[in-house]
C-alpha cells in the first residue's frame, strides 16, 4: 500500500507508478500531469479448480486482449471468484495489468483489503485514517469482459510475449533448464507454500534443473523462515536469495545462458529479459513452476 499523493518508479507499482524521466519532473516542479483512463471491466466468475490460480487467470485475460489492448486503460477485476482470492492473490492479477498495456489495475476494496492495510499499517507504526473509494454505481466502462473460471487450466505464457498464452498441456514436455520462484508478481507467503508443497510431494526437485526461490520482500522471508520453508527449499537443493528483483531482471541471479529455457513466475518474458538473447522463458503460476521443477520439462501440474 503506499499513502494519496505518493509516486514511486517501476512498471509493476499498481496505483499511479511513473518512469524515471517522469520522476526528475516531479522533483523539480512538485507535480505531474495525469489523464483519467477509460475503464475495462473484466468480471470473473465461478470457482477455480484445482491447481489453477490467479496468475493463470490474469495471463488468460492478456493472452486475450493481447498486450496492447488496455493501452493507457484502467483494468478493473470483480466478481465472485476475485472476491474468494486472498489480498496476495489479488495483487497478482493487478501487478499484470500493464502486461496488456494497463494505465494502472484495481479491484474494488472489500473487509478483505481494508484489513490488510489496516494491518500492514500498525505492523509499520504507520497507523492513519485512510478513505475507502469504490465505483459509482452507474459507472460506465468501455467494455466488460466475462470470464467463466471454471473453464480455465493452468496456462504458460510461450515466448517471447506475454499474450503468447497457452494451455499446459499443449506445450508440454520440453526439456527446461531453470525455474525461478518470486518476484513481484508471486513471491508472496502463500506462492511460497505452494511451490514447496509440490515439490515437497513429489520428493525434490529433477536433478539438472536450477531452482531459485526468491522471497517478495524481507518480511516475507522471516515468515517463511518461521514456518520452515526457507529450510525445505534448501533441503530439496533450491538456491534462496535474498529479496530483489533477482532473475526476473537478468542481471542478477539465475541469468540465462544461449539455449537455455526457464519457467519463472514473473512478469515479463521478452527475448533477453531473463539473460541471453537466445534463451527461452516460459511464464507460469508458483503451482506450475514447482511442477516443471520436478519433472525437469514444461508440464501441466494435475499430469505429475
Amino acid at each position: 500500500f503506499k499513502y494519496e499523493g505518493v509516486l514511486p518508479t517501476g512498471s509493476h507499482k499498481v496505483n499511479t507508478a511513473v518512469a524515471q524521466a517522469y520522476m526528475a519532473a516531479v522533483f523539480a516542479t512538485g507535480e505531474l500531469w495525469f489523464k483519467v483512463p477509460e475503464t475495462l471491466y473484466f468480471n470473473i466468475t465461478g470457482d477455480l479448480k484445482p491447481y489453477v490460480t490467479s496468475k493463470d487467470v490474469v495471463l488468460h485475460i492478456i493472452g486475450e486482449v493481447g498486450f496492447d489492448g488496455a493501452t493507457y486503460k484502467a483494468v478493473q477485476y470483480g466478481g465472485e471468484t476475485v472476491k474468494n482470492m486472498s489480498v496476495a492473490s489479488r495483487m497478482t492479477m493487478t501487478n499484470m495489468a500493464i502486461e496488456m498495456g494497463g494505465k494502472t489495475g484495481v479491484i474494488e476494496p472489500d473487509e478483505k483489503t481494508i484489513n490488510y492495510v489496516k494491518e500492514a499499517m500498525r505492523k509499520h507504526g504507520r497507523e492513519r485514517p485512510f478513505e475507502v473509494i469504490r465505483g459509482d454505481e452507474d459507472a460506465e466502462y468501455e467494455e466488460i469482459y466475462e470470464i467463466e473460471a471454471d473453464n480455465l487450466e493452468p496456462v504458460f505464457a510461450c515466448p517471447h510475449t506475454v499474450d503468447n498464452v497457452k494451455p499446459a498441456r499443449e506445450v508440454a514436455g520440453k526439456p527446461i533448464d531453470q525455474v525461478f520462484i518470486g518476484s513481484c508478481t508471486n513471491g508472496r507467503l502463500e506462492d511460497l507454500r505452494a511451490a514447496i508443497k509440490i515439490i515437497e510431494e513429489h520428493g525434490g526437485i529433477a536433478e539438472d534443473v536450477r531452482v531459485i526461490v526468491t522471497p517478495a520482500s524481507r518480511e516475507v522471508m522471516l515468515a517463511a523462515m518461521r514456518e520452515g520453508i526457507i529450510q525445505k527449499f534448501y533441503k530439496y537443493g533450491c538456491v534462496v536469495t535474498n529479496p530483489s528483483c533477482s532473475a526476473c531482471m537478468g542481471s542478477l541471479y539465475g541469468i540465462l545462458g544461449p539455449g537455455e529455457v526457464g519457467v519463472a513466475t514473473s512478469n515479463r518474458n521478452f527475448r533477453g529479459r531473463e539473460g541471453s538473447l537466445d534463451a527461452e522463458v516460459y511464464l507460469a503460476s508458483p503451482i506450475t513452476a514447482a511442477a516443471c521443477a520436478v519433472k525437469g520439462e514444461l508440464v501441466d501440474p494435475r499430469d505429475l
